[in-house]
């Protein structure tokens, strides 16, 4: 056939008209029914609200004053530039070109990527079991801030009303409220203690809210995202206001954002830039790709990636402000509690040989914002953005509040603002999940969507009771710790892989220039061909060899610990090690086995169709042409290799490109002639 009269097309405009002619002929109701945004703010609102998560108000302000403080914010911005924002683009993009869920999509580019879609719907349903936990703490706290005082103020009397609980003397009210009142936490993770009722109640709470947002998908979602998204920019700035007027509030933004540029030099630093970045966009749960499906598809997708990645990367910096300022308030005050004790003063003019010999330390104000860095530290041992900042959230900014006047008022408001912060985000998990699913027709056309949403969150629920014992703390941070870090990082590796190089850069340029009208510049280019891909591998590799040179150890609450109440620091049981191994392997196995599963199925029909005698069954050596060009698929060197192959054969189902056939092939990829 004449090679002018062969007209390329992208294999995303095919797979798309592939879709459509099955829509026709199984009769167009998907398509039609597929729900829409009501409008632009709405759909902006909600990727905003599934991005900017609990960790910008607890794991960011965490990083940049353990890092050098402002120093800190030129790796945070290179990881921006350079990671962050082309794989925001890439998943908004093809969501919006393809209108499915994460499975669909990429099984849609290539079968064998189709466990890509199920590695990322399996983490966004494990990440959303231990985060609506989370909201459950949030909820009971909230419960027990309208009580005066607050109940974390003062020690609990004993049983025999002598004094008070000697864990709470020893410790402090705060941290007695939380680990004991709340979490009634175990010594250790072997022991795993009751299902505590009270726990259950907020956690059912929790899903219940979840449910009611979410019960008609986007339609309820988008009526919701409007409080949830916004609430918490207003309470920042509220916040943010009262915490400028605190005493002691210039030194802790002084603390927070006092550069000190030799932490550059720590390799550390630059990981947990690249990490902290890419967890705080959401990227990989396939969440993103699921709201995006939901946009017409000529739409500008480039504007929006950049307005969700500034917008979520700002917000981490706002919220770090009123964070650090009232911080800063309670190291002051403690300063100044210490300046004043009288009695020591007047013991020291009557008795100084014996203060001498008490060694007591002189009041220091640098000392007492370094006790902010360590609570941090202590609960800041993980690299997902949700969990790893229950210190500040549940000790520290409690303590905090407690002196500051209506005490009652900023602890509701806080709470209220952490619980819209996490069930915004909540959404997009909850959407990971459902979306593939729905896409999928794995649902029976019999059941209603509304139903098969409320059994999605009873099972989590029932799953999520682990974290309702004693122990459950210990085991959400091993869920925090695994499943939300290393799995996120290979599937986002193989996205932007599969999508460059599979795909073709060429055919995804062409779509996004059909969709946005215009080309991506080269910054696109250069960062989705090469530097994003690199960077993804390399903080991957330096992860794993971070991970690998330590032992896994996790911090315990032990009032019968020597030292208490500093943490117990303990080893995990080879068979919890064997557990968290699992949680990073099982979310991301679906990768390779979907990709073997399809290639065994060709591998079978070639051998079938060998041994056939059928007229009709194929018996050129180009047979082995498709092999290699199954496995490469929609690359665009494809087109480029069977120009050259000759040959006969006969296909029952046949694909000619310049009067060459192919055969066992799931899509031509060119019009048949």
């Amino acid at each position: 056939w004449p090679r002018s009269s062969l007209v390329t097309k992208s294999l995303l405009s095919l797979q798309t008209e592939q879709t459509d002619k099955q829509m026709e002929a199984n009769g167009p109701k998907e398509i039609i029914e597929r729900p829409k945004w009501d409008n632009k703010v709405q759909y902006l609102l909600t990727c905003i609200g599934f991005a900017v998560g609990l960790g910008n108000v607890w794991r960011f302000p965490y990083l940049c004053q353990t890092y050098g403080g402002g120093a800190f914010l030129i790796p945070y911005c290179i990881a921006l530039v350079l990671e962050g924002l082309p794989l925001l683009h890439m998943e908004l993009a093809i969501g919006q070109r393809l209108r499915m869920g994460s499975v669909g999509v990429w099984n849609s580019i290539t079968p064998y990527m189709g466990g890509l879609g199920v590695a990322s719907l399996l983490v966004s349903f494990l990440v959303g079991l231990f985060y609506n936990m989370i909201l459950a703490w949030i909820l009971w706290y909230f419960f027990h801030s309208f009580q005066n005082p607050l109940p974390w103020r003062d020690c609990p009397v004993n049983a025999n009303l002598t004094g008070y609980v000697t864990e709470c003397e020893e410790s402090s009210p705060v941290n007695y409220f939380w680990y004991r009142t709340t979490l009634n936490i175990s010594p250790n993770i072997e022991t795993s203690g009751s299902i505590e009722w009270w726990l259950v109640l907020c956690l059912a709470t929790a899903w219940c809210l979840v449910y009611i947002c979410f019960i008609r998908g986007i339609e309820t979602i988008g009526k919701a995202i409007y409080v949830t998204a916004t609430f918490p920019y207003l309470v920042l700035t509220i916040f943010l206001i009262r915490a400028l007027t605190l005493s002691g509030a210039a030194d802790g933004l002084v603390y927070l954002f006092t550069p000190n540029w030799e932490t550059l030099k720590n390799p550390k630093v630059w990981l947990d830039a690249a990490t902290q970045i890419f967890f705080s966009l959401s990227l990989a749960f396939g969440g993103l790709i699921a709201f995006s499906s939901y946009n017409p598809q000529k739409n500008n997708c480039e504007r929006d990636a950049l307005i969700v990645g500034c917008v979520n990367s700002l917000t981490s910096l706002y919220a770090s402000i009123p964070i650090f300022a009232i911080l800063g308030f309670k190291a002051n005050e403690n300063y100044n509690t210490c300046r004043n004790m009288y009695w020591l003063n007047h013991l020291n003019a009557t008795n100084p040989m014996e203060v001498e010999s008490l060694n007591l330390k002189t009041c220091d104000l640098q000392t007492f914002l370094d006790q902010v860095r360590y609570l941090f530290l202590y609960s800041n041992r993980s690299d997902l953005n949700s969990a790893s900042g229950t210190g500040l959230a549940f000790i520290v900014f409690t303590e905090a509040v407690i002196k500051m006047p209506g005490s009652q008022v900023w602890s509701v408001l806080f709470f209220v603002m952490l619980f819209s912060l996490g069930l915004s985000s909540m959404f997009g998990n909850l959407e990971g999940v459902l979306t593939p699913l729905l896409d999928l027709h794995m649902v029976p056309p019999w059941l209603p969507k509304e139903i098969f949403t409320g059994l999605i969150c009873l099972t989590s629920f029932t799953v999520a009771l682990i974290f309702t014992l004693s122990s459950g703390n210990y085991w959400l941070e091993i869920f925090n710790s695994n499943v939300g870090s290393m799995p996120l990082l290979i599937i986002a590796f193989f996205e932007i892989i599969s999508v460059v190089y599979i795909y073709g850069i060429n055919r995804f340029n062409d779509d996004i220039e059909w969709m946005s009208g215009h080309r991506p510049n080269i910054y696109w280019q250069a960062t989705w061909r090469f530097i994003s891909p690199f960077m993804l591998f390399a903080v991957f590799v330096a992860y794993v060899v971070v991970e690998a040179e330590k032992r896994p150890t996790y911090n315990t609450w032990n009032p019968n610990y020597v030292h208490f109440p500093l943490a117990d620091v303990l080893y995990y049981p080879e068979w919890v090690y064997v557990i968290c191994v699992l949680l990073s392997v099982i979310p991301v196995v679906s990768i390779p086995l979907v990709a073997f599963y399809h290639f065994g199925r060709f591998l079978k029909k070639t051998i079938m169709n060998r041994h056939n005698q059928n007229p009709y069954a194929c018996t050129s050596p180009l047979i082995l042409v498709s092999i290699f060009c199954s496995l490469v698929l929609h690359h665009e060197s494809f087109m480029k290799l069977i120009l050259h192959v000759n040959g006969a054969c006969r296909c029952k189902s046949l694909c000619v490109c310049e009067g060459v056939c192919m055969c066992s092939l799931t899509m031509c990829y060119v019009p048949v002639f």
